[in-house]
């Protein structure tokens, strides 16, 4: 590939490749064209033009395929525009006359192609320049049009459309021609053809004024007739070029209206004709008013979306300007089309046109419009339900009957009502609290004119307009509760009506159900009141006949309702409900069998709605209370259950004998039967499996049904990856809500709120605005499918055979369409069985079993469906998925592989290769491996048949499964399959979309299988590689949006596995253009795509994507000139962008996602918006810190009081002399030139939320950077160094300007970011001083804003979450000690002191609106921030006591200190707290006795502890509890501890003690961070000091009353047994906590965790904190011995020592800077505390064991100090000193043990003979601390054994000096434990010894001649050795004498070193003061421990 990389195409090593690889090797050179022409030097290029231009028109006459034809195009006219255009023309001829060329054979075909694509890139580059040859190519290209075949139609229409958008207005005198033979092939039997025309003429109205003048009507029935039996990709282009020209035709181009003096189209005209599509399809015009009503034959669907999209395409072109000021006429016309009749001949063609009505109206209004412009809209949609509303009042209410056609309005009018409702509530609900307005203004009346269609005749519009209520009280949640408590008193004002019982039931329903969705709640007692009047309602149905069906219908949707609140409310209802739910049945057969007889039709209507009624709230209770099912309930449960499907078999009688009206009521029973069951364990009702099973399957095969009813479930049962063979990806487009209505299953997209009513208190499925159950025939089907795959995997073998055998049965005598759906339904149910069957890990059963099944399925995969051979190919996956054995999997592989073989048709090869598929994806790799290699060669075979592209879609698609499935098995056939996608690739025609599709789902599956191997360079891999880069190259480069998505995530992959090899230069560009993609799911594939990257190159990308917004600024002022119309310059015809291509301005990347962020509904692309947007925040925000500040200011400053779509400035009209005419089109310019600089709408509130969050963010990452951030002097400092620099706090009033716009907006969500926001900053900056006025923050200038901002959160109707947020953020700034005047203190400290009277008065204005834990949170949070400001004022007043008064100061120094001229005098926080105080205590009190009472278990309740609150946070907080709340509980308790009174308290009632470990045990066990960690071992700490101290003073008390000793040490957990009770044990509790927090540190303490599988052995460093956390954990462990008695000792002890030398063994590890580690100072001070335990000691009894355990301790420390070769070497020092330790502490008794001596002398012996100094010292330090312990016969033996050693090793430092410090040091301390032992020495061993010191001490002198060139480590050595020599000879005179008398030679060096000595001092005394000797050691020990 590399040799393809060359400006000439490199001829050689193209003659020398395989004829296979050649297209490739050309294809790879043009890509590297296409990118070096641009780039390369133009006299370069002009040098090689001419063999250029030669090689590239050669290549024309080669057959090139349809991406090669693409870039040769776009190379050769790039090379003409950028070198001389001399032969451009003849180049020109050339392409014409391959065009005319009469050769139509297939093997020309490409030729002509490329040609026809090179004419279309020349004009589309150069344009005018070519002008005089165009006439005779537009003539060239219309002829060929006519004779051409469909690949050449597109071919060349694409190429006019480039022809007609290069030339412009020049291209006039063509345009006719062009239209005239375009026009009919909008009609073409391709639709690539349809499309190709649809763009083609979409260029040619820009400039042909005709198409929307004179043609404008014959375009739309073009449009219209195009639309029919068209497929999406025809749908949208066709709805966007009619949408486009009727835009045109109302608000033309200046321009072309002042060239031509023009009729323009009026609104209605335009309108008019929009509608006849709408109401009549393609079938001709209306002629006349009378025609339109007289309703005959149906709209074709495809039609009716079509115009719906055109619709929405007419307004986003004309603008959000427009379509605010034209509101009003556009939502009248809009609900027109739904209220005529032709809309609504059936109720499913209703249902869909009420869908296509209020996609018209979301897509406009809730995208086009501001908030500002929004909530205007929903005042004219309220006035337009209101006008509605009253018409329908008239009719009502007209009892003349003069009104004939009254019925039939009121029928139209319920579908207008639905779609005005459903608006309403979206856009309430999108608003969220910014719609406050929309309520709080009486003149609106919202409220009253929603609450009056609850009363409307039919039931649709009353339950749209319950759910309107609903979104309205989820946005503004403090409207719930008064709304359901008017709707409760209306219902019982108003029982009497049956529309307002069955209106306000409804009402009350979805309240209900809106719950969920507001974190506050709604008061516990609405519960009750909801109970009551459903009780009353079911109670009363039987009094009146006319209510009776209204009343049972509302009183159990009302009951259901109520237990979507969960079980804490339904708990107390529950007796009631059960006792209700088996009076609804007959209490036993016998009655059942008498109701039979009894009874009418309308009785049983009764009857049977109240039954299912009752079993809905059944199934809502058992779906939302799930935890309240104990078997007791499920028994009463199953009673009436049971005897409802013993009445599913007397229902056909019954409705024999009273009517076929009951069917829907029986229907209705069964679905909730089944909905209920489906929730239970199948085993609670096994017994009923035969009967329940015959319903099952009659009711999906169809056996009582005349209807060929299919269930909707199939697609959701297939695989998610089948999308591209089942068309479901229409699922994930922005037009799924419409596209619905065209899928091929019964009632598919008419989903509505009156099929289901129950629907309406549910929770919505994910992704769908309005609840939309499905039609009562197709729901039953659907559920008894779900409800079969729950029950077979418990039925017998037997009954399975007879099911399978009856669905063959079944099918067999079906006919026609209805076989196909019995056999829809029949796979649907065996899919639902086989999954339940997987998921329960049970098999098919024997083979009869298995057989009946197969035959079943592949009777399938030869059906013409292709839904069914899709469901057929997954059913035998799953099969041989749960059957699992090789035999069978062999045989059904075997079968599709003869199939294959042998098979001609499309429809048997597409079935059995999917087979082949499916097999391998649900075996997997292993399971398949065998026929891998037959079914790769089968599928590779059939993927090149070119004659049938959907042979080669289902085959490749296939070999996408079985790559993805293999895993590295595939890695043998990587090669064969990646060169066969890239022929595909290049030569499958682009149209074949579906091809293309599979093969970027190839291309991706094979780059997975190579995973990281795609990083090596190997010459295979290398191929491989690049072969895989060229494929998406391709890909990308398709015109397909699903391609192109396939295409991103092959990329993405790839950047995964091989990141060097993607170059984002030019991936990241494309990407973004993506962003603005029409298409949903290239919008997902680029965001996903981003998020990767940004993950590991945030920088690049966001260079690279600013690198677009440079380029795209020269292109655009060129282009927008010339034609500022043409799509793809700017893009009012694009719905999702400002110009296509070119999105990204000077705010870069992060501004266009923060743009989308507004624009984007998918879940899934925004989440994915808000981590790429993470991301480039974490990397870049501290470099770029002004930059994502401005981005988060610019997001918030759009507040939302700011007009979003002010009009723009006038000053055009002004100038224009004909202002009136021209209005309308100047505001279009300036709209369009505006559009460029300004996005569409403000950002909206969930946006601006966003931004909040990442201002928080951005301060937390500066704190983590760099401590400038928060320094005014050092950011100044730096700024002056460096003005790049950029330090947050230069940006402090931004980010409190910016904290204020927040919390001060109407969005709750809003307020509640922008109050942390505040927060945050106040902490950070309160104590930054103002480097300008000392003694001052810099935070009190804002002392005004920081009020402001929160003044607005204390007002009367502020919920509950808010106030309390305030009061902390109150209470922060309160104790920030930043306000310094007295007055500025006092206006916050008003705030809270509001809240606390509204505390007093126990009734605040929330309290009755939300439920009572928000008033409780309320109340809390107040008292909190008093507490806080409390604990601050009392700090200070001890802060002030404690400092010496100030003398009174004299006048004169006034000046110069003025620090403290205005500062807060210390007691004046107290004195504002002075006054509250008794109120606050006395509710502090209340509130910890509340709370106490709460968590204590019940036989504690008589006594109150002093630590309620924390407890009772600490006990259940919640994870998402913020880690402030749980640290300020843990220091309250801290704090709390160290109060003498609690700590008796806490000492004196152990059990309170134990209690208050489990909690923090429990807390550890939720909360991971080590801050929370250590502080709980200080509270731990505080607990066990508060029970010593306790204990110690009782043994005083004893010791005092000198009672015997006995009782006194028997006084301590463990007693005389020594047993602990664990629950009662403090030691034990606290044990067995700090274990926990030990092993969560050091996993390897813990056997059972070490010795899991999953432990890896690794003993990595500790960090800092954890290392803290270990040494105060040993800590307090070392001190629990003292809390129990000495036998109690005895049970503790040996885990504690165990603990502590494993712990110093692991901790214990050798240091390049000799630093003791915390857990090892911690443990050795430890073993000091519990060896000199006196009680042991003394204690006779536990003698024995206490000698035991202190030897294992010893022999243990030994073990471990001995250095293995796998661990880190181990610190010798640690381990000696802890060995000393027991040398000093023990008795000799203990540790006098031979095998014990001999183990310590070893240690220190390898300690005297390291080779490292500082182990020397050491060592020297502790060797004399052992030498002189008081007990002789302990350090005998020691000096016996080491002393010779010492002497040994000083004297050898004779030869060997010291050359540093620290060796010096060693030799100093070996010198001293010398001299100790000559000290120790009796007088008559005095002379030996000495004999061995001095003659060292001496040999250490130097001589004078070295003593000039000697280091300054050995002089040193020279001065020690001559000052200890001058110090020991005075001690010892006499010994001295003898030793120096029997060594003349050493009294020789010692007299010489003394002279010298002397003259250097007398010399140094004449020059300067003579310094002191360090003849200390340097070092000490870090820790003393003796």
């Amino acid at each position: 590939m590399e040799l393809a990389h060359s400006l000439l195409l490199n001829e050689e090593a193209l003659a020398q490749i395989t004829e296979a690889k050649r297209p490739v090797f050309i294809f790879e050179w043009l890509r590297f064209l296409d990118k070096v022409l641009v780039a390369a030097n133009k006299t370069d290029v002009k040098e090689k033009q001419k063999k250029l231009v030669e090689q590239l028109t050669g290549l024309i006459s080669s057959s090139p395929g349809p991406p090669t034809r693409k870039l040769l195009a776009k190379n050769l006219a790039a090379l003409y525009s950028i070198g001389d255009t001399f032969t451009v023309f003849q180049t020109l001829d050339k392409c014409n006359d391959i065009i005319r060329n009469k050769d139509d054979t297939a093997a020309y075909l490409p030729t002509k192609l490329a040609a026809v694509a090179c004419v279309g890139a020349f004009y589309e580059k150069m344009g005018r320049m070519l002008g005089s040859a165009f006439p005779e190519t537009v003539n060239n290209l219309l002829k060929s049009l006519k004779s051409a075949e469909s690949q050449g139609r597109s071919e060349i229409l694409m190429s006019l459309q480039k022809v007609l958008s290069g030339l412009g207005g020049a291209a006039a005198s063509s345009h006719r021609d062009i239209y005239k033979n375009a026009r009919s092939l909008l009609t073409d039997r391709s639709m690539a053809v349809r499309c190709a025309v649809a763009k083609c003429l979409l260029e040619l109205q820009n400039e042909a004024v005709f198409m929307w003048t004179a043609e404008l009507e014959n375009i739309a029935t073009l449009c219209f007739k195009a639309l029919e039996n068209s497929n999406y990709g025809v749908r949208v282009a066709v709805s966007k070029l009619l949408g486009t020209v009727m835009a045109t035709a109302l608000m033309p181009k200046q321009a072309t209206v002042m060239r031509q003096n023009v009729k323009r189209a009026t609104f209605d005209e335009v309108l008019e004709l929009m509608a006849t599509g709408f109401l009549r399809g393609g079938s001709g015009f209306l002629k006349s008013g009378g025609e339109m009503l007289k309703v005959g034959g149906s709209v074709n669907r495809e039609v009716r979306v079509g115009v719906t999209q055109a619709y929405v395409v007419f307004v986003t072109t004309l603008g959000g300007q427009w379509l605010e000021r034209s509101f009003a006429t556009f939502l009248s016309h809009v609900l027109d089309l739904v209220s005529h009749p032709r809309a609504t001949q059936t109720h499913v063609e209703a249902v869909y046109s009420r869908r296509c009505v209020s996609f018209i109206l979301r897509a406009t209004v809730g995208s086009l419009l501001g908030e500002k412009a929004q909530i205007a809209a929903a005042k004219e949609i309220c006035q337009a339900i209101g006008k509605q509303m009253k018409a329908v009042e008239a009719v009502v209410n007209d009892t003349s009957g003069e009104n004939k056609s009254g019925a039939a309005d009121i029928a139209a009018s319920q579908h207008v009502m639905v779609c005005a409702l459903q608006e309403l509530g979206s856009l309430v609900q999108s608003l969220n609290a910014t719609a406050s307005p929309l309520i709080q203004e009486a003149s609106i009346g919202l409220l009253e004119i929603v609450t009056s269609v609850l009363l409307h005749p039919s039931m649709a519009a009353r339950l749209a307009a319950a759910w309107c209520l609903r979104c309205v009280a989820v946005a503004l949640p403090f409207q719930l509760t008064p709304f359901l408590d008017r709707c409760a008193e209306r219902l019982n004002n108003l029982k009497t009506s049956p529309e307002a019982v069955s209106g306000y039931s409804f009402a009350m329903a979805a309240l209900l159900g809106g719950v969920h969705q507001c974190p506050l709640g709604i008061p516990h007692a609405k519960g009750k009141m909801v109970v009551s009047i459903a009780e009353d309602l079911l109670r009363t149905a039987a009094q009146n006949s006319r209510l009776s069906l209204q009343r049972t219908q509302a009183g159990w949707l009302l009951l259901g309702a109520l237990m979507t609140l969960g079980p804490s409310v339904v708990r107390y209802h529950l007796p009631k409900m059960l006792l209700l739910w088996r009076n609804v049945f007959p209490r036993s057969l016998k009655e059942l069998e008498a109701e039979k007889a009894r009874g009418d039709s309308f009785t049983w209507q009764v009857t049977l709605e109240g039954r299912a009624g009752a079993l809905c709230a059944m199934r809502s209770f058992v779906a939302h209370c799930p935890e309240l099912l104990t078997e007791d309930v499920i028994r009463k449960l199953m009673t009436p259950i049971e005897c409802a499907m013993t009445m599913m078999s007397h229902i056909p009688s019954v409705i024999k004998a009273h009517g076929a009206h009951l069917k829907a009521s029986a229907a209705m029973v069964r679905l909730r039967l089944y909905d209920i069951l489906a929730l239970l364990p199948p085993k609670t009702y096994e017994g009923s499996f035969n009967a329940l099973l015959r319903e099952l399957v009659a009711e999906f095969t169809l056996t009582d049904n005349s209807a060929n009813t299919t269930t909707s479930l199939l697609r959701s049962l297939c695989h998610y990856d089948d999308s591209v063979l089942l068309g479901s990806w229409l699922q994930e487009t922005d037009h799924k809500s419409i596209e619905d209505q065209l899928q091929p299953n019964s009632a598919s997209g008419s989903g509505a709120l009156e099929h289901d009513p129950s629907s309406i208190y549910l929770r919505i499925p994910a992704g769908e605005a309005v609840p939309g159950p499905l039609p009562l025939g197709v729901s039953v089907i659907d559920a008894s499918v779900a409800l079969f795959g729950v029950v077979f995997p418990h039925v017998s073998y037997k009954h399975r055979l007879q099911m399978l055998d009856h669905f063959a049965e079944c099918v067999k005598q079906a006919k026609g369409v209805r076989q196909q759906a019995v056999q829809l339904n029949i796979f649907t149910a065996v899919l639902s069985a086989l999954k339940g069957l997987a998921e329960n890990k049970s098999t098919l059963g024997p083979e009869e079993v298995r057989k009946s099944a197969l035959t079943l399925v592949m009777g399938a995969l030869d059906n013409p469906n292709p839904i069914l051979r899709c469901a057929a190919g997954e059913a035998l996956g799953r099969m041989a998925q749960v059957v699992g054995e090789a035999t069978f999997i062999a045989r059904m592989a075997q079968y599709s592989f003869d199939k294959l073989k042998s098979a001609r048709d499309v429809v048997s090869r597409t079935g059995h290769s999917l087979a082949l598929g499916c097999l391998h994806r649900y075996v997997g790799g292993i399971g398949s491996g065998q026929h891998l290699k037959t079914s790769v060669s089968i599928l590779l075979a059939l993927a090149q048949d070119g004659t049938s592209p959907e042979v080669q879609t289902w085959s490749l698609h296939s070999l996408a499964l079985i790559v993805d499935s293999s895993g590295p098995m595939y890695r043998g056939y990587v090669e064969p399959t990646l060169s066969l996608v890239l022929t595909l690739l290049l030569t499958v025609p682009p149209s074949h979309t579906e091809v293309h599709q599979c093969l970027g789902r190839c291309l991706g599956a094979i780059i997975t299988t190579v995973g990281p191997e795609l990083q090596g360079n190997g010459a295979t891999i290398s191929t491989i590689r690049s072969s895989c880069l060229v494929g998406c190259a391709i890909t990308q480069d398709h015109s397909d949006s699903l391609v192109q998505a396939a295409a991103i995530s092959c990329l993405q992959q790839l950047h995964m596995f091989a990141p060097r090899h993607v170059n984002l230069s030019s991936l990241v560009p494309s990407l973004c253009v993506h962003l603005c993609s029409s298409h949903l799911l290239l919008r997902r594939a680029a965001v996903a795509c981003l998020r990767q990257l940004a993950q590991r190159e945030a920088a690049e990308v966001c260079e690279y994507a600013m690198s677009l917004a440079k380029n795209a600024g020269d292109k655009e002022s060129s282009s927008a000139n010339v034609n500022p119309f043409a799509p793809g310059v700017s893009s009012r015809s694009d719905i999702h962008c400002r110009h296509q291509g070119v999105n990204i301005t000077e705010t870069g990347l992060e501004g266009l996602l923060f743009g989308m962020l507004d624009r984007e509904t998918d879940r899934k692309l925004c989440s994915d918006i808000h981590d790429t947007l993470g991301h480039m925040l974490s990397s870049l925000a501290v470099e770029k810190l002004s930059h994502w500040l401005m981005l988060c200011k610019d997001v918030l400053a759009a507040s939302s009081d700011m007009s979003t779509a002010t009009l723009l400035s006038s000053g055009k009209d002004e100038e224009s002399e004909k202002k009136d005419e021209m209005d309308d089109d100047t505001m279009f310019t300036t709209l369009g030139e505006e559009d460029k600089s300004k996005p569409f709408v403000a950002p909206r509130w969930a946006t601006r939320v966003f931004a909040a969050d990442c201002l928080c963010r951005i301060i937390n990452l500066c704190e983590n950077a760099d401590q400038a951030h928060f320094d005014l002097a050092l950011a100044r400092s730096a700024k002056l160094r460096n003005p790049t620099n950029d330090l947050l706090v230069l940006h402090l009033s931004d980010l409190i300007r910016m904290a204020f716009m927040a919390a001060t907006d109407h969005s709750n969500q809003l307020r509640m970011a922008g109050l942390q926001a505040l927060e945050d900053i106040i902490k950070k900056f309160a104590s930054v001083p103002e480097p300008e006025f000392p003694g001052h923050v810099i935070l009190e200038q804002y002392q005004a804003n920081v009020g402001a901002a929160l003044r607005p959160a204390f007002s009367q109707d502020t919920p509950s979450d808010i106030i309390a947020k305030a009061c902390q953020v109150c209470s922060t700034w309160i104790g920030s000690g930043v306000v310094s005047d007295l007055n500025d203190l006092r206006r916050v400290h008003n705030l809270l002191v509001s809240s606390l009277d509204k505390v007093q008065a126990g009734k605040g204005s929330s309290s009755q609106l939300y439920r009572e834990s928000a008033t409780t949170m309320e109340k809390l949070a107040v008292l909190k921030a008093w507490a806080e400001v409390y604990v601050v004022a009392m700090n200070i007043k001890k802060e002030a006591e404690s400092k010496p008064k100030r003398a009174i100061k004299n006048t004169d120094d006034d000046d110069d200190d003025y620090g403290t001229i205005d500062e807060l005098p210390p007691d004046s926080l107290i004195t504002l707290v002075q006054p509250e105080l008794p109120t606050l205590s006395r509710l502090w009190l209340a509130a910890l006795k509340d709370y106490a009472l709460l968590t204590l278990p019940a036989e504690f309740s008589s006594q109150l502890p002093p630590d309620g609150v924390s407890i009772q946070f600490l006990c259940s907080p919640r994870p998402e509890e913020p880690i402030e709340h749980v640290t300020a509980c843990l220091q309250a308790l801290h704090t709390l501890l160290d109060s003498p009174y609690a700590r008796v308290h806490i000492a004196e009632d152990q059990l309170i003690g134990v209690e208050l470990l489990s909690v923090l045990h429990r807390l550890l066990l939720t909360w991971n961070p080590s801050s929370v960690q250590l502080l709980v071992t200080g509270v731990v700490q505080q607990i066990v000091r508060a029970a010593q101290d306790y204990l110690q003073e009782k043994r005083n008390t004893l010791n005092e009353d000198d009672m015997e000793k006995e009782a006194c040490t028997v006084l301590g957990e463990g007693g005389d047994s020594g047993g602990l009770i664990p629950g009662k044990s403090l030691v034990f509790a606290t044990m067995e906590l700090l274990m926990f927090i030990l092993v969560r540190h050091m996993p390897h303490l813990s056997t059972k965790v070490s010795d899991s599988p999953s432990h890896i052995a690794t003993k990595t460093r500790l960090s800092e904190e954890s290392a803290r956390l270990v040494a105060a954990t040993v800590t307090i462990l070392s001190d629990l011995p003292s809390l129990c008695s000495p036998a109690g000792c005895m049970t503790i002890l040996p885990t504690i020592l165990f603990l502590i030398a494993r712990i110093l063994k692991d901790t214990a590890i050798k240091s390049a800077d000799n630093q003791v580690p915390p857990p090892v100072s911690a443990a050795l001070q430890g073993i000091k505390s519990i060896v000199t335990l006196s009680m042991a000691k003394t204690e006779a009894g536990v003698q024995k064991q206490w000698t035991a355990l202190i030897r294992s301790t010893l022999a243990c420390i030994l073990e471990y100090s001995q250095p293995e070769d796998s661990v880190p070497t181990p610190d010798e020092v640690s381990m000696l000193t802890a060995i000393a330790l027991f040398l000093w502490s023990a008795s000799s008794e203990i540790i006098g043990v031979q095998s014990l001596q001999n183990g310590c002398m070893n240690r220190f012996k390898n300690a005297l003979n390291s080779c490292d100094p500082w182990v020397q010292a050491k060592c020297y330090q502790l060797l004399l601390s052992v030498f002189q312990h008081s007990n002789r016969a302990l350090s005998t033996p020691y000096i016996h054994s080491l002393a010779p050693i010492v002497v040994e090793k000083l004297k050898a430092v004779e030869r060997n000096r010291p050359a540093s410090n620290i060796e010096l040091l060693a030799v100093q301390e070996g010198i001293k434990v010398l001299e100790t032992l000559v000290a120790l020495g009796e007088e008559q061993n005095r002379v030996q010894l000495l004999a061995l010191l001095v003659p060292t001490l001496i040999s250490y002198l130097l001589d004078e001649n070295s003593i000039a060139s000697a280091t300054s480590a050995s002089k040193d050595l020279h001065e020690f050795a001559l000052q200890n020599l001058m110090h020991i000879g005075p001690l010892y005179p006499h010994a001295f004498k003898t030793v120096m008398g029997a060594a003349p030679e050493l009294k020789v060096r010692l007299e010489t070193a003394v002279r010298a000595s002397q003259a250097s001092k007398a010399k140094a005394a004449a020059r300067q003061p003579a310094p002191a000797i360090h003849s200390a050691p340097t070092i000490k020990l870090k820790t003393s421990f003796f």
